[in-house]
């Protein structure tokens, strides 16, 4: 990809982002995301077009609403500027896997990586801000992975989907090993939620990390899951040290499974390399 490439994608990401602000936020306030104009949520002024450009209208307006001066969260900038590196991610990830550019194969992946992208960050929004993962961002994101996992075992190729059961059953391994992974992450984290009678887990943690199973599978399940818990844990410790949170405060843990999920769906493959290399 050319610098141009990379400037084109981060600036879609940002306009993403913005437009997931919009959604955690009405997430929250049970609204619909797919109509109605955007709105300071301390006001509720409705917002022009230079009120609503990524990151630049929270700098200039040095992080208050134009209309009634109250600060904006630091929450909007920053999922702007994620979701444009995530996207950067994505399209590397495209590159290294020796997807093609305008190939069908190429496009239909990438609209998944974007869509399974956005999921991720509303997710990890939304529990930050609510200690709730929503059910209506898990169950189509599930939904997408085993969508995009079985049409991937025709290479893409729609017409082969009509004879796909007189292929041999070693080709839908894979999209049965996605299927494992989900049900034996979900099953790892119901037997903590059981246990625990919900105090250390939530169910909803149970439903993401089935998402996450199904879409970065095994072995990169295990990474995923040893990311979550050590964040997890550093983040949990340094929270306690500085006095921001106590020994039994509760913590949501879906941000720390997204990140582990995007260090696994990223850079999985190259530190499962490295380790074997040291073995």
């Amino acid at each position: 990809m050319s610098a141009i490439s990379y400037v084109f994608v981060f600036l879609f990401g940002l306009m993403l982002g913005s437009f997931l602000n919009c959604v955690v936020y009405r997430l929250e306030k049970n609204k619909s995301f797919a109509k109605g104009r955007s709105f300071c949520p301390k006001c509720s002024h409705v917002l022009q077009w230079h009120d609503l450009v990524p990151v630049l209208s929270f700098v200039l307006l040095g992080g208050k609403c134009r209309y009634c001066g109250k600060p904006i969260s630091w929450q909007y900038p920053l999922v702007e500027v994620s979701t444009g590196i995530i996207l950067i991610l994505n399209f590397k990830f495209l590159i290294l896997n020796e997807f093609l550019i305008l190939n069908f194969k190429f496009l239909i992946t990438a609209v998944y990586l974007t869509f399974l992208a956005a999921c991720l960050i509303v997710i990890f929004a939304y529990d930050l801000k609510t200690f709730f993962i929503p059910d209506k961002v898990v169950y189509p994101a599930i939904g997408l992975v085993l969508l995009y996992s079985f049409f991937k075992i025709s290479n893409f190729d729609i017409w082969n989907l009509f004879g796909i059961w007189n292929l041999e059953f070693g080709i839908f391994r894979p999209f049965f090993v996605k299927i494992l992974s989900g049900l034996a992450a979900a099953s790892f984290f119901f037997s903590i939620w059981a246990l625990s009678r919900g105090k250390w887990m939530g169910f909803g943690d149970v439903k993401l990390a089935f998402l996450i199973g199904l879409a970065v599978s095994w072995p990169n399940i295990l990474l995923a899951l040893f990311f979550s818990f050590l964040i997890g844990a550093i983040i949990g410790i340094g929270l306690i040290v500085f006095k921001q949170k106590k020994l039994k405060s509760e913590v949501p843990f879906g941000p720390f499974l997204v990140s582990g999920a995007l260090i696994a769906l990223f850079w999985g493959q190259a530190i499962i390399n490295w380790y074997v290399g040291l073995l």
